[in-house]
Parts: structure tokens; sequence; C-alpha cells
């Protein structure tokens, strides 16, 4: 008969040993436990550290490189996909059912809002997954397993706040919906192992970095989103373990790679009528910047646009084939060179010259057709005189069955204050946990085999 406890690992995004200060539900369990700080995989960005905190793998072995990729076979760049069949290695909830059977128990898991989470072997599920119409329109949802389970919770709790999560009104509702939803999963359901993730000090911590942002404000109200799941705990007699996946860090500048790569003829376009598009078939060279770190994908003369790459100011290094492997990123799905930025920059992805270049999208909260990660989407474009009523127009227009964009964000990404994507030394990501404390460095990679001694001892 299985009679261990149930195990909540709770990922709280951004949190660090410097901000748990301000956490004193959070601080409370690392002082009834242990905690340690992470040594982060690179990229440290959500879908390779996720993927790397679920296999106790780096990315070249997961194979999830960043948050989005060159499909090469398509030559398509595709950020944010869900499949958990994307992970190239066996995650934490298969290897746990399958220990589970071996010992002849039962094993159940819940992943809530993690990444991969479509497909996922786990008992019960939720994610965001908006509706898309062929008329262009698009609508908020979530979905999840088993049917009707995200009915039911949007029938309990109300709708999922879906503007909370991304874009410019990306807050703590979001992250408070979510744990009220891990609540009602922990009493209904007990799961074995739960995995939840509030992802609220994602947000404030980019626009303004640690200097702007009002950190014990928002390191509170993460504190305070927490209670539900905590309390919920207690009733089922659940142990509660805590991680990130990286630190914030304040940065100055972005840097520009495919406007440079396309000034020097390497990048090319299609121009249109809704703007240039990147043409991934005819460029020699174009980047998919992903935060602080760039995938450059290269047809051409490899070390001329190397030493074009390398040569751009708040480039820190660029890593071509094998080299990849000392960042542990030798992997297909890399670019033919990786490029790293300097502390204080990051990666920008537009690679218009003007604004007649400028695409339809570049305004847009649209992750899945940048061809790279834009922060910007969390920013209402200062330049408008009422953003949130130009938004809400723009919803009017919608309702009335007008094709119209929601052109509502800023495309100067010297806007941005706060990032993330390389190694840190001083404020790394994190990791609270009970029982016997672990001697010795952690890293991201370890949390799995943590996680698994917790829910069998004896394995």
């Amino acid at each position: 008969m299985n009679e261990r406890p149930p195990l909540i690992v709770l990922l709280a995004v951004g949190l660090t040993r410097k901000l748990l200060s301000f956490a004193p539900r959070l601080s409370q369990l690392a002082a009834g436990g242990w905690a340690a700080d992470l040594e982060e995989v690179l990229p440290a960005v959500t879908c390779s550290a996720q993927a790397s905190l679920l296999t106790g793998r780096l990315p070249e072995e997961h194979g999830i490189v960043g948050n989005g990729w060159l499909y090469r076979e398509t030559r398509e760049v595709r950020f944010w996909q869900q499949s958990n069949s994307l992970i190239q290695a066996e995650p934490l909830y298969t290897t746990a059912r399958r220990l589970a059977a071996e010992r002849g128990e039962a094993f159940k898991a819940a992943k809530l809002f993690w990444q991969f989470n479509q497909g996922a072997d786990v008992d019960i599920s939720v994610t965001p997954k908006p509706y898309y119409g062929a008329d262009g329109s698009k609508a908020f949802g979530i979905t999840g397993t088993p049917d009707g389970l995200t009915d039911r919770l949007e029938q309990k709790l109300g709708p999922f706040p879906f503007q909370t999560y991304w874009g410019p009104m990306a807050g703590v509702a979001s992250s408070e919906w979510i744990a009220r939803c891990t609540a009602e999963i922990l009493a209904a359901e007990r799961p074995d192992l739960t995995l939840t993730y509030l992802p609220h000090l994602d947000y404030d911590l980019q626009r303004f970095g640690q200097s702007g942002a009002d950190l014990p404000r928002l390191v509170k109200e993460l504190d305070d989103a927490c209670e539900p799941i905590l309390d919920a705990a207690r009733s089922i007699g659940a142990r509660v373990w805590v991680v990130s996946e990286y630190g914030l860090v304040d940065v100055s500048r972005p840097i520009e790679i495919n406007r440079v790569l396309r000034k020097a003829g390497l990048l090319t376009v299609r121009p249109g009528p809704f703007g240039d598009f990147l043409d991934t078939f005819t460029s020699q060279a174009f980047a998919v910047c992903d935060h602080q770190l760039a995938h450059v994908s290269v047809q051409g003369e490899l070390e001329q646009v190397r030493d074009v790459v390398a040569a751009i100011p708040g480039v820190a290094r660029v890593y071509a084939g094998e080299e990849r492997a000392e960042i542990g990123l030798d992997h297909p799905r890399a670019g033919e060179l990786v490029a790293l930025a300097q502390p204080d920059a990051w990666f920008a992805y537009p690679f218009w010259l003007d604004d007649s270049g400028e695409p339809d999208y570049a305004r847009t909260i649209d992750i899945h057709r940048k061809p790279g990660y834009d922060p910007c989407e969390m920013l209402f474009d200062p330049g408008l005189l009422w953003p949130k009523g130009r938004a809400m127009r723009r919803l009017i227009q919608k309702k009335l069955g007008f094709r119209t964009l929601f052109d509502v964000v800023p495309v100067d990404p010297t806007l941005i204050r706060g990032s993330h994507g390389l190694a840190t030394t001083d404020d790394r990501p994190l990791l609270i946990a009970d029982g016997p404390p672990t001697a010795g460095p952690q890293r991201i990679v370890d949390v799995r085999d943590h996680v698994l001694r917790a829910l069998f001892p004896s394995a």
C-alpha cells in the first residue's frame, strides 16, 4: 500500500535567496528544511530550465535548447511549443510512475501550468490554450485532463485571467488563480506529485529590472499567493518544495543582432503588404533571440558570420560547432553558432530597418508569429495617449466582426530593464526542500533526483 506523503513542487519564477527575506511563508518553509542555490543550465530560460528540472539532463541531452528554435525541416521558428514529446529524455513523472509500478504501487501526478504540458504522462493537467478562429480571432482559454476538469475549475474559481498571465497587464492575478486551482486539485485528488507554477516575479523584474522594481511588494504578493497551496498541503499532510528556474538581472542595452546581420547582407526579408517578413530560406544567417542567448542559424560562411556576430557591442562570446558542448548546447536544434550576451545586455529580435518594413505583428502580443522572444509585449506603448482605451476599442471592433490588430505594445527594446539567460554568480535560482540536506554545490539538473529520492527513499 502506498503511504508516501504527497509532494508539491512549487516553481516560483525568479525567486532567489536575496528575495526570500520578503516572503515570510516561504522563509518559514526554508527554516523548517533546507535551501540551496542552484547552478543554472544554459540558456537559463523557462523551457530549457523546466526540461532540465524534469529530466536531470542538460539541453544538449533533452533537446530543449531554448523557449524556441528553428525547425530545420520546415525552416520555421517556433516558440512556446507545448508538446511533451519534444523533450528527448524521460521526464520526472514518467520515471516516478515506473518506479511506483515496480513496487506494485499506484502513482498519481498533476502538472499545472508547467511547460510541455500537453501529452504529458500525468493524470491531471491544466495549461493555457487559447482558441484561434479561422477569421483570425482569438479567445482565451485553458485546457487539461481529465475531460471536464478545466470547466469545473473555471465554474468554481471564475475564468482564468489570461490577460494577467502574459502581456501589458500581466501580474499577480494569474498566480493567485493558479494557486487556488492547485489547492482545489490537492483537496479533491491528493496527487502523489504535484508540479505547479507561479510566474508573478517574472513580469516586473523584466519590465523594470531588480533596481527599478518594488521588490518587497512583489515578493510579498507572491508569498501571499502561495497561501492556498500551503493551507491545502497542511490539510492533506503534503510536503512542499519550492524551486526557481533562474534569477533576473538588470540590463541596459539591447543587442539588435538581426539588424546587424541584415546590414551585413546576411539576413534577407520578403517585403509585402504586411511589412517585412524574415526569409529563413534565403538568409545566410539570422538569430533566434531568447533573452541573453541567441541561436544563430548559418547557411553561409560560418567564420564570416562568427566574426560579424562577435564584433557586435554587447556580445560576450560566440560558440561554434563542438564548442557548444562547453555550455551544454551541442544539439542539432541549436544554432550553428550560439551567442551569449554580456551580463548587462540582451538579444532583441527585430530585423526590419525602418517603419516602412515593420511587420504588422510587431506591436501586438503574438508569441507564436514573432521569430524571437519579445519582452516588449509586457509593456503598453508609452507613445499612446490612452493605451488601455485603444485596447478596449480594438476589442469592440473584434466583437463587431472587424479584422483589426491589438497594436498596443512598443517596438523600442531599450524600454526593457531586466533579463535572464546566463549563469549568474551571486543571485542564483533556489531550491527549498525538507528531509536530510544535501551537501555540496547543487545544480538545476540535480533537482529531479532529489524529488525522486523524496518520493521513493529506498530507490
